[in-house]
């Protein structure tokens, strides 16, 4: 009986079970149909989203329904952008909740898993988050209006991110990293919300930044008045980086804005308040650090935050005669003081200032003293500020916990007074803008992982002038190179306050210049040097991948260079100068100068790493360069010219050619270059022996000795596009023989090339010799030259040589023939005669004037056999 009880309760399960598994999959379209026609009903936006599923197992014994990448993208005015994503909404709900037909649910959970939230306010002051619709029909009484019911008990926020923007203001902020949890009854009208919170919070205003990622944390107990929407602060702790904070007062959402009355304060007083204030990854362990004196922040904001005012607020930083020791260090930051107030007493967001009344410390003997203040925020902010004191670098890392390889050095002495406006700054005013003062920089010292060698500053001195910042002097080392530095910067503010371009102009000089010694060291590449001989290790072995490199897009200034000797790769570059004018991501070099290749080379052109490839276009001018060296150690020059490679001897050419960059070496894509080159050969001769190509014509055209070409005064024309290069015909001379020479060539090294030679006929070999000896020296000298046409194809190291030797042979020997028989026809028939018969008379005169012709011509074509070895006929 038991075992049938058993039995009968296990199936009774298994099929409630299998019903409550089944419910969602009969009500699947029904709830997809009602998300879709709410959204339909209530909201004027592009909404989407994958998926909608009901279980009733998840959060058992309530029912959940969840929405699967719901994405809301807003219509005109802000057509396109994204307004809300989550990658999932999760809603709990009783069971019954789902079966109440076309009344409102009631909820009891909420959760979203990484959402956006992304908040616009356009020029007008319209924002973006307004997208309910606006019908004309009558509204209908609220309570039939909602889709939902709140009766939450708690709800969730897991990996959220809120962006705000308004373009009226300038002001953004990104809250990111989002997490927050909430526990209370909202089926109440007043409850006690139980919240916790972390994020971090970035600000900026028409281009200042103002806190960037800065970790928040609030745990509290928010007080809620429903009716009133009023939210109290009752217990709380929140957190800035490290530093504690807790609130009183209250918020309050009304109609038009939001009102305030709030104070904050930190709940101690020690110094290490301050200290929390800096991120964890600069401030090391906290907890061992010793410290005396105080710190305190004391806050109000009271008032309403609307369209045209902000709540009135005072906030204060002071600190009295404070210190702090790292324990592990050996020197201690002494005399702290700290008196700074953020103001605003008025509502009105333009009157808000900003006093940095002090701010000075001292290590050893070191004293260093700072004010400032800042005011007219909003529209034209007025900033005056001094800085004055003494800093050994050293003592730096002494004193605090600074990560670097190697501690800094050198002696920092400042002493500088500055104020201005921002609206100067905009527009580049530089006589409202008053500087004076110095800043010198000695001794100092510094090796990192960004930097390729340690960097050795002698000296640096820079001297704040009213219309631009002057260096004075800026005497650098780093590997091998020294750097000899001096000019000016004319909108130092405008690129600090405004990110707008750096001005500048400068000169510079250089005894030794290695371009390697500013290059990204190897470790950063983290290239493998050992040998893959296992799979395992093959897939183990990682490189990274090197960054393209880009001109920077904030320079726009010139540096006029000298320099005795650069060193770049392979190449040494000797008595350098020109002219670099940095600006829009590209580099125009102007009458650049170097000696190289035993000669000297000129270069104008531009360097540009604007989008996605970076590409060149340059003139070059070389000036009795070794034509060896250059067209062997330059691949650009290899490829336009490979055989230039086995010529001894001086070029002038000039070249003027385009292309493409490889993004991380700076160096010429082959294949992408175009342009054209006129060079002319001065006293060059040729080596064979390096060049198959020489070789295999050599063995083809025996009447030239390859090694006694000489090419000087040689001019050519050669233009070269797609990887393709074109040399146009140019003739040169050996001894009494001409040429000419044309044709292309690839980059991949085929190449097909035509030469054409106009041979005087003793060059043609024993044959041809044999022929011209049955002549007289006057009757040779009237034989034309004989041309001859040779092809070259494959690729130079396997060429393929062809001529048409044999047919200029046997043009030669009709040459003669022709010579001798006209020869014969213009003696007549009686020379002929007695040539043929040794001087005797013939007794037959009876014959016609055209049978002695025709006779003629048989006895010269007999005669003509015989020139050529040929056997007479047998009569």
């Amino acid at each position: 009986m038991k075992k049938k009880i058993f039995i009968g309760i296990g199936i009774f399960l298994v099929v409630v079970l299998g019903t409550l598994a089944a419910i969602p999959l009969f009500f699947k379209d029904q709830i997809k149909a009602k998300i879709q026609q709410t959204i339909n009903d209530n909201l004027n936006a592009k909404v989407s989203f994958a998926d909608a599923n009901l279980s009733l197992f998840r959060s058992f014994p309530d029912a959940n329904v969840s929405i699967e990448k719901l994405l809301v993208i807003n219509k005109a005015p802000f057509e396109g952008d994204t307004l809300v994503a989550f990658e999932e909404l999760s809603l709990d709900m009783a069971i019954t909740e789902i079966f109440k037909g076309n009344e409102p649910m009631t909820l009891e959970s909420i959760s979203v898993k990484n959402g956006l939230a992304n908040i616009l306010f356009n020029k007008d002051g319209i924002g973006n988050f307004d997208i309910a619709l606006k019908g004309e029909t009558p509204e209908k009484p609220k309570e039939e209006s909602k889709p939902f019911s709140m009766n939450i008990q708690n709800y969730e926020v897991e990996h959220f991110r809120f962006k705000y923007y308004d373009e009226r203001s300038k002001i953004k902020m990104v809250i990111d990293s989002l997490n927050h949890t909430g526990k209370g009854n909202f089926g109440t009208q007043k409850l006690d919300l139980d919240t916790k919170s972390t994020a971090t919070i970035s600000i900026d205003m028409d281009k200042m930044n103002y806190m960037n990622h800065v970790r928040l944390s609030l745990d509290a107990i928010l007080g809620i008045d429903l009716e009133k929407s009023k939210y109290s602060f009752k217990h709380n702790k929140a957190k800035i980086n490290e530093l504690p904070l807790e609130f009183d007062g209250f918020i309050q959402l009304l109609e038009n804005g939001q009102e305030y009355d709030l104070s904050f304060k930190t709940p101690t007083s020690d110094f290490k308040n301050f200290l929390g204030l800096i991120p964890s990854a600069y401030a090391g362990n906290l907890s061992t650090v010793k410290t005396t004196g105080n710190f305190s922040v004391n806050g109000k904001v009271k008032g309403t935050l609307s369209d045209t005012t902000v709540p009135k607020f005072n906030i204060g930083l002071a600190s009295q005669n404070a210190s702090f020791q790292y324990p592990e260090l050996p020197k201690s930051v002494r005399n702290i003081i700290i008196d700074t107030k953020i103001v605003n007493e008025t509502g009105i967001m333009n009157d808000t200032y900003v006093n940095l009344d002090q701010l000075s410390f001292k290590i050893d003997q070191d004293v260093f003293n700072a004010k400032a203040n800042i005011r007219n925020v909003a529209t034209n902010a007025l900033v005056n500020a001094e800085l004055k004191g003494i800093i050994n670098l050293g003592n730096v890392t002494k004193a605090y916990p600074v990560k670097l390889d190697k501690p800094l050095s050198g002696i920092l002495n400042a002493d500088v007074k500055t104020k201005f406006d921002m609206l100067s700054v905009e527009k580049s005013q530089y006589q409202n803008i008053q500087n004076s003062g110095h800043v010198s920089l000695t001794g100092f010292n510094y090796s990192g992982p960004e930097m390729a060698k340690p960097v050795q500053i002698k000296q640096a001195a820079v001297t704040f002038n009213t219309n631009h910042i002057a260096l004075n002097k800026l005497d650098l080392k780093t590997g091998n190179s020294d750097i000899q530095l001096n000019g000016t910067l004319d909108n130092f503010y405008g690129f600090l306050f405004r990110n707008q371009v750096l001005k500048g102009n400068f000169n510079m000089n250089s005894n030794q210049f290695l371009v390697s010694d500013f290059m990204e060291p190897a470790s950063a590449t983290a290239k493998s040097t050992q040998k893959e001989t296992t799979t395992s290790e093959s897939t183990s072995t990682k490189t990274t991948k090197k960054e393209a490199v880009k001109i920077p897009a904030f320079l726009d200034c010139s540096i006029t260079a000298k320099a005795n000797t650069v060193v770049y790769d392979n190449l040494t570059l000797k008595a350098v100068s020109g002219k670099m004018i940095i600006k829009d991501e590209a580099v125009r070099l102007e009458n650049v100068k170097t000696n190289i290749f035993d000669g000297q080379i000129g270069f104008n052109g531009v360097v540009s790493t604007k989008g996605n490839t970076p590409k060149f276009n340059m003139n070059l001018n070389l000036n009795k360069v070794d034509i060896a060296q250059s067209f062997t150690q330059l691949d650009m020059l290899k490829a336009i010219a490979p055989i230039a490679g086995v010529v001894a001897g001086k070029l002038n050419s000039d070249i003027k050619l385009n292309g493409n960059l490889d993004a991380v070496e700076m160096t010429p894509i082959l294949p992408s270059l175009t342009g054209d080159l006129l060079g002319q050969l001065l006293s060059s001769t040729v080596n064979p022996n390096n060049s198959q190509m020489l070789n295999a014509l050599g063995s083809q055209i025996k009447f030239i000795d390859m090694k006694k070409l000489n090419l000087n005064d040689i001019k050519a024309a050669i233009s070269f596009k797609d990887g393709k290069v074109v040399v146009k015909p140019f003739k040169i001379k050996y001894q009494d023989i001409t040429a000419e020479i044309g044709g292309t060539h690839g980059f991949d090294q085929s190449m097909n090339y035509n030469l054409k030679f106009d041979v005087p006929a003793k060059y043609l070999g024993t044959e041809a010799n044999k022929l011209l000896a049955k002549l007289t020296p006057s009757e040779a000298s009237k034989i034309e030259n004989v041309p001859i046409t040779a092809l070259m194809t494959g690729n130079f190291k396997n060429p393929k040589v062809s001529t048409d030797m044999k047919q200029a042979t046997s043009n030669l020997a009709m040459q003669v023939a022709k010579m001798q028989k006209d020869k014969y026809l213009n003696k007549g028939t009686d020379a002929l005669s007695n040539i043929i018969t040794g001087g005797k008379k013939k007794t037959d005169t009876t014959k016609t004037t055209d049978t002695k012709k025709e006779e003629v011509k048989n006895k010269a074509g007999e005669l003509i056999e015989g020139l050529f070895g040929k056997k007479k006929k047998q009569q």
